[in-house]
């Protein structure tokens, strides 16, 4: 079949999501023909991903009726003809609702093909001297080759009605002994780091992925994969990973004044991010990573995920460069809360205790005093992780969204007496002072404050994520804390 001289480029989607053919533009004479086989600013305009290619290989097919497949493999692939023809098959391999959706065309080097990761690949050679080449976005390694996944290409419950009869084709004997469809297991999503696993949002997040039966989870912590530390990255193929959730950071942000602490929280809350940053934009990460209102001066009112940086305190500036880190990764959602309450010790409980201790006529303790010139809204890590979890399904677009509880705007007195309130009805021994007045006479250095906390929501609230009111949640918070 003669090549198709002078067609525009076009994409052409199919039947299987993900899967693109392109018709591609061939210039020719009595001389022979060129083509620009891959094109990435052209070809992404009209709609392929940026897929990142690091390997490109080419298959030579000595002979009409050379069948190969159907192999799914842990990478996405970009294949086109460089001579002859073939006919393709392509089988979603993907759980979920398409697994086992067949899509079929004829490839001529004025056509190529795009193939997500997870759809298997076969193609049967139609004329003698066929060259194939495709490009990868992962190396190959035994450790990839583990998560293949085959189907027979004589599985009739495909329905592929191959040009060439396969009993008249030439088959590797692997290719002939592979399973039916019925028993294929699909192919296993790109697996999901995260840091921080034992704090507060990482254990929600860990709560999250069991009761949803979620799969190719790995936690680490400090202990097993200090992100900091350049070194600790070489034991990772990062080509197996899909999405990183940094959930680890240095919060003591009255330490972060001290000189050992400042130059822990650098290295946790800059270079930690800086480092991931690097590995996910190198093997096209998805990087999650958590912010915080310290990184405004707390000026405004509500802040807006635009505003400026304006860090107050050490804390603030190493969250903030991180931030800038994470924000250079092609993929990045940068989560920013405030008033962050989980399992552990966190100002929700603090007050619960001394609630308690209040309540006890014989602990001695009469009152409290709760600075009332800081203002802003809770965050529960369980909104937290159902709202990452949000994001990533979703494939919301790429970018930073505040995520606090929603409701109003009060202050770490006003929440001190609902506690007090709700845990003993003693709300009336919670007294309000001055942010100044709280820490006089401290003998430590003290980070500075935002007096303003509070986050803008729309943003998130426009992906369809519902925001629980944090009132509520405290509600229900407590009610667990006391069973």
């Amino acid at each position: 079949m003669p090549v198709e001289f002078e067609k525009e480029l076009k994409v052409q989607n199919t039947n299987i999501p993900g899967l693109l053919v392109f018709d591609l533009p061939v210039h020719g004479d009595n001389r022979g023909w060129f083509k620009e086989n891959w094109q990435r600013a052209k070809m992404i305009s009209l709609g392929l991903p940026d897929f990142g290619p690091v390997q490109n290989n080419i298959s030579f097919n000595a002979t009409k009726g050379v069948t190969r497949g159907i192999h799914a493999e842990p990478w996405d692939k970009f294949i086109s003809i460089g001579a002859g023809e073939i006919f393709g098959a392509w089988v979603d391999l993907r759980p979920g609702r398409t697994f086992g959706q067949v899509f079929t065309t004829r490839l001529d080097p004025s056509k190529a093909i795009y193939v997500p990761r997870g759809v298997g690949n076969s193609f049967q050679s139609l004329v003698d001297g066929t060259v194939y080449t495709y490009l990868v976005n992962a190396h190959w390694s035994l450790e990839q080759k583990k998560t293949y996944t085959f189907v027979n290409l004589a599985d009739p419950d495909l329905g592929i009605d191959w040009p060439i009869p396969l009993e008249q084709s030439e088959r590797s004997e692997a290719d002939m002994n592979h399973p039916m469809l019925r028993d294929v297991s699909p192919m296993k999503p790109k697996r999901t780091l995260v840091t921080g696993s034992r704090g507060q949002l990482g254990s929600a997040i860990r709560r999250f992925v069991t009761e949803h039966d979620m799969t190719e989870f790995e936690f680490t912590d400090i202990d097993s994969f200090d992100f900091s530390d350049p070194r600790a990255y070489d034991r990772f193929d990062w080509d197996l990973y899909g999405t990183i959730i940094n959930a680890g950071a240095y919060t003591a942000v009255d330490k972060a004044e001290t000189t050992e602490g400042r130059k822990a929280a650098w290295k946790a809350n800059a270079l930690g991010p800086s480092l991931l940053a690097q590995v996910a934009q190198r093997h096209q990460i998805t990087l999650v990573h958590v912010s915080s209102d310290y990184v405004f001066d707390g000026t405004r009112e509500e802040h807006g995920e635009g505003e400026d940086f304006s860090p107050l305190g050490v804390y603030g500036q190493t969250k903030a460069a991180g931030d800038i880190a994470v924000a250079a990764v092609s993929r990045h959602y940068i989560i920013r809360s405030s008033w962050v309450i989980g399992q552990g010790d966190n100002f929700v409980r603090t007050m619960m205790r001394l609630s308690d201790r209040v309540a006890d006529p014989d602990d001695g303790l009469n009152q409290v005093t709760v600075v009332d010139d800081q203002y802003g809204r809770l965050t529960f890590t369980d909104d937290m992780a159902e709202a990452i979890f949000h994001l990533l399904d979703g494939q919301a677009p790429y970018g930073t969204y505040n995520l606090t509880g929603s409701g109003r705007i009060r202050s770490w007195a006003d929440i001190a007496k609902e506690v007090f309130r709700q845990a003993n009805g003693n709300h009336d021994r919670v007294r309000p002072v001055t942010t100044e007045e709280y820490y006089a006479g401290a003998n430590a250095p003290i980070a500075p404050r935002p007096v303003h906390s509070a986050l803008n929501l729309d943003k998130i609230t426009q992906t369809g994520f519902r925001i629980p009111d944090w009132e509520d949640s405290m509600q229900r918070y407590i009610g667990q804390v006391r069973s």
